[in-house]
């Protein structure tokens, strides 16, 4: 029997490279003669640059950053040999100035102003800041990549990506013409000028994302994700018309058409889709397309009997075409069987998962969710243990061979 375990993180517990460890070590216990390929999943948030960077043979740099507060933090960007990215995601970037023996780089905002880097009490868009994001972005293009991708998932800012860009290069002053830093969202009011440019010599910017929100109006960012990054209700119209002004007066300085704000995707990440494309020329590329083929995962599909999958949470959303809900459609497609273990269930309409998925919640119904956040890796591998009584009953595919 051939595995596939490709996991996604499980939100405040486990990352995805650990969930597919303690699934395929206990697997492994269960059924020594088996033979496991293991793919961490991501997309575009938590894990984003480590995985990409380990699938293609690169190496981590940790350099030194303010987080979304402005604390001392550590986080790592990646250098990948471009002749070592699968032509499928070499395509999707489309660089056609980079050579075979250039050097991308991966970064992740969630490493440097991610929302999981901010204590719950403390979470409020009006004081975080994407500066962190700029540093690695900087540093990534010091170190001498010729490109660099951004993931953009799991941000806590709301600042349009003011503060990356005060770290490339612009600058954002007062009616005194002090320096306003950084450019918050609390600081905007006070923002009369912008001066500075990012440099036209900062390589090739792509940004792996799969929201479709605009910047502005009922689906823009400010409505649909700033609540979960701590904005009270009654503040929405005050963060709303305050974007509105940012983001009119970094197009006028940058000479861009104010119609980028309404680009399906540049409300990703508080906007900072919509700065950098602005600002740094950034294009936007799908984010679970792109892991998708520079995993391989079609080829890996292929070569597995069985596919186990999963994340913190598993419902209608996680059938919208990316993650671990696009994983099991593809490899039942491909006549997988396919086990999802999640830390709960949503709704799933019925008729959603198509015959040879199974899906299971690894929690107990009654567990309070801080127990079931604390207990997540034993209850991942009790999990998988109940699968291996389980898969006397999996049938094989057709043409494998059971014992691998």
């Amino acid at each position: 029997m051939r595995v596939l375990v490709a996991f996604d993180k499980f939100k405040d517990s486990l990352a995805a490279a650990e969930a597919c460890r303690i699934a395929t070590d206990a697997l492994r216990t269960a059924h020594p003669d088996w033979t496991f390929d293991s793919a961490p999943l991501t997309d575009g948030g938590d894990g984003f640059a480590s995985i990409l960077t380990a699938a293609s043979g690169g190496k981590l740099h940790p350099t030194h950053v303010a987080g979304p507060l402005g604390e001392p933090r550590t986080a790592a960007f990646g250098l990948v040999r471009w002749d070592r990215v699968p032509p499928a995601a070499r395509d999707r970037l489309s660089l056609p100035s980079v050579r075979d023996s250039d050097t991308v780089a991966i970064v992740e905002m969630a490493a440097a102003s991610g929302l999981a880097l901010v204590p719950t009490d403390q979470r409020n868009p009006w004081r975080t800041t994407s500066y962190g994001t700029g540093q690695l972005l900087a540093t990534a293009a010091t170190r001498g990549a010729r490109a660099v991708l951004l993931g953009v998932g799991g941000s806590a800012t709301h600042d349009l990506g003011l503060g990356a860009l005060a770290a490339l290069g612009l600058r954002f002053l007062d009616d005194h013409h002090a320096l306003l830093f950084p450019p918050t969202t609390s600081a905007w009011e006070h923002i009369t000028q912008l001066v500075g440019h990012v440099p036209s010599s900062f390589p090739p910017l792509r940004l792996a994302c799969d929201v479709a929100n605009p910047l502005l109006g009922p689906h823009g960012a400010a409505a649909t994700y700033a609540p979960q990054k701590g904005l009270r209700p009654a503040e929405l119209p005050q963060l709303e018309s305050a974007s509105i002004r940012l983001a009119a007066m970094l197009s006028s300085h940058c000479g861009q058409t104010p119609a980028l704000a309404h680009l399906p995707g540049a409300g990703a990440a508080g906007g900072i889709a919509f700065g950098l494309m602005t600002a740094a020329r950034a294009q936007l590329v799908p984010g679970w397309a792109l892991v998708h083929e520079w995993l391989d995962l079609s080829n890996r599909i292929a070569c597995a009997d069985l596919v186990i999958t999963g994340e913190g949470r598993f419902d209608s959303t996680s059938l919208s075409g990316k993650g671990p809900g696009a994983l099991a459609l593809a490899a039942a497609e491909a006549g997988k069987r396919v086990l999802i273990l999640a830390g709960s269930l949503g709704q799933l309409p019925a008729g959603a998962l198509p015959p040879g998925v199974e899906v299971h919640a690894i929690s107990p119904s009654d567990l309070p969710l801080t127990d079931a956040i604390l207990r997540a890796p034993a209850l991942l591998a009790t999990a998988v243990d109940r699968a291996c009584a389980w898969s006397t009953a999996w049938p094989t595919a057709p043409g494998s061979d059971p014992s691998g």
